[in-house]
């Protein structure tokens, strides 16, 4: 028996802004400089990963992404030391709750987890 944990970032309406899958494409940016390059290793569409981080800077009420439009250059992406920092928080935030939760459930699978 195993245990999955899920964490999602929601607002006031409880609508989903962030998860796991949403810091995975803000590391692409970092690292690959570019949303359609970051949002391709995902099979996500450019225009969904465009979408996705426009819902996350709209509810935090920052700019995360700092665009760069194409041309000769070719454009491309980062993060804004806020996106950095928004990132940083929120991986540190997803890895000690599911530390905690695992620690909470290994006395639950010990008493009820198949016997081997």
């Amino acid at each position: 028996m195993k245990l999955h944990v899920r964490v999602m970032l929601a607002n006031e309406r409880g609508e989903e802004f962030m998860g796991a899958g949403l810091l995975q494409l803000l590391d692409g940016i970092e690292r690959r400089r570019s949303i359609a390059q970051a949002a391709r290793a995902m099979n996500l569409s450019y225009v969904k990963a465009l979408r996705i981080l426009a819902r996350l800077e709209r509810n935090l009420g920052r700019v995360l992404v700092r665009r760069q439009k194409g041309g000769a250059t070719h454009g491309g992406a980062e993060l804004t030391p806020a996106g950095r920092r928004f990132a940083r928080d929120f991986k540190r935030l997803h890895d000690g709750t599911a530390r905690l939760a695992q620690r909470r459930f290994e006395p639950f699978r010990k008493k009820y987890g198949r016997k081997k």
